[in-house]
């Protein structure tokens, strides 16, 4: 069996989750339903909505039931913009960090090419921290333009817990609403919705062990959010659709679960990933480890690197043939690999971009999956670095040629 390391990209579904998720799937019923098949179904998903929120510090009429962080981000990030710009035509300026996750980012950039949305990008310091001074400046200048902040509570790449309680203070002030895409933090570090003032707040299943295809927005009571998909009127005429309750009660037993052990877990897995850390650094001197030097501000799963004169796909292959599984983190577009969007705004060079690798742990995670990665690492680095750019020259060639 291969030793899977990428675990901020999907985690294996857990024993739990997975009982629960196979009964009421073998119940069936839709949660719309009158009759008693249909009522049975909905009285799973309210008790999963009322777990959920329990785990998020939220009440459950907050929760809202998508198909995962992707569609949580779209909803929250369109329905702001187009809640406050509908209430005061001024309100089209955006406030969104440079590191944000491509579901939120391209959201935006939607809105800026379709709706007369205007984008301040904030900047981040090299450890991929968001600068709360940034957002102090932005709102400052003109607070009656801005629609809405959005913030990741931490980033899905280099694992930097951003500012949260600060941007927050600084918007709440002038009465503008935050977003933040919680999906790579929650179920890995504690997290109150309530406690932190966010107007929303996007979340996915399958990053803490429930199936693809699950996820929730938080939505404070008081916040208006224009929906995004209409029909049937669901879930306070937010996201209509029929609910899947399977997937609600595999997701609500998973963040259980999870927020459950969040007091040993974490500091089980961000011993695993100083281990892993130390011994990919003792093994590869010339490796870069991205994110906050200090440990408490990084998730504790997320280890990332980069590693100079080799391509990180090179890398991602050649630790795949030793079976070891990770992650680059990098975008592709047409076919040319491209360098990681938060990378660049940390300040890196597009060549030294190139070279990034993401191990990421979660629940599975033992002590032998992290031998295993640092008995082959040095060899794989060599390999990769002996092959240099050439991949990613002789990709770039072809695209060219076409």
């Amino acid at each position: 069996m291969p030793v899977y390391l990428d675990h901020a990209a999907t985690t294996p579904v857990t024993p739990h989750a997975l009982a629960a998720y196979s009964e009421q799937a073998a119940l069936g019923g839709n949660p719309s339903s009158l009759h008693a098949s249909g009522q049975r179904a909905r009285r799973a998903l309210e008790d999963a909505r009322e777990k959920l929120a329990a785990a998020l510090g939220a009440h459950p009429s907050e929760v809202v039931f998508t198909s995962g962080g992707t569609e949580a981000d779209n909803l929250a990030v369109k329905g702001l913009f187009w809640a406050r710009h509908d209430a005061d035509p001024r309100r089209t300026r955006i406030l969104c960090s440079s590191v944000e996750h491509h579901a939120v980012m391209d959201a935006v950039e939607w809105l800026e090419r379709h709706e007369g949305a205007e984008v301040a990008w904030l900047p981040c310091d090299p450890d991929g921290v968001t600068s709360a001074d940034a957002v102090r400046a932005e709102l400052a200048r003109d607070p009656e333009t801005v629609a809405l902040v959005t913030v990741m509570w931490a980033n899905n790449e280099v694992g930097a817990i951003q500012p949260i309680p600060e941007i927050v203070e600084a918007a709440t002030q002038h009465g503008i609403p935050v977003h933040s895409d919680a999906v790579q933090a929650f179920g890995h570090i504690p997290i109150d919705f309530a406690a932190s003032g966010l107007a929303t707040l996007g979340v996915s299943g399958h990053k803490i062990g429930a199936p693809v295809g699950v996820g929730a927005l938080v939505v404070r009571r008081d916040a208006a959010v224009t929906p995004v998909q209409h029909g049937g009127g669901q879930q306070r005429g937010l996201r209509s659709g029929t609910l899947d309750a399977a997937g609600a009660a595999a997701f609500a037993t998973a963040a259980m679960d999870a927020v459950g052990r969040l007091p040993e877990e974490a500091p089980r897995l961000a011993a695993l990933r100083e281990r892993l850390a130390d011994g990919v650094l003792a093994a590869v001197p010339e490796a870069r480890l991205s994110g906050p030097a200090d440990a408490e501000c990084r998730l504790p799963g997320i280890a990332h690197f980069t590693f100079p004169g080799c391509e990180g796909d090179s890398l991602l292959f050649l630790l795949d043939m030793m079976g070891i599984e990770s992650s680059t983190g990098s975008a592709c577009t047409a076919g040319v690999p491209r360098p990681s969007h938060v990378l660049l705004a940390m300040g890196l060079t597009e060549d030294q971009a190139r070279g990034a690798q993401r191990f990421s742990l979660g629940w599975s995670s033992t002590a032998d999956d992290v031998d295993a990665l640092l008995a082959v690492i040095g060899r794989a680095f060599q390999q990769a670095r002996l092959a240099g750019m050439a991949g990613h020259e002789s990709t770039i060639r072809t695209a060219s040629s076409r």
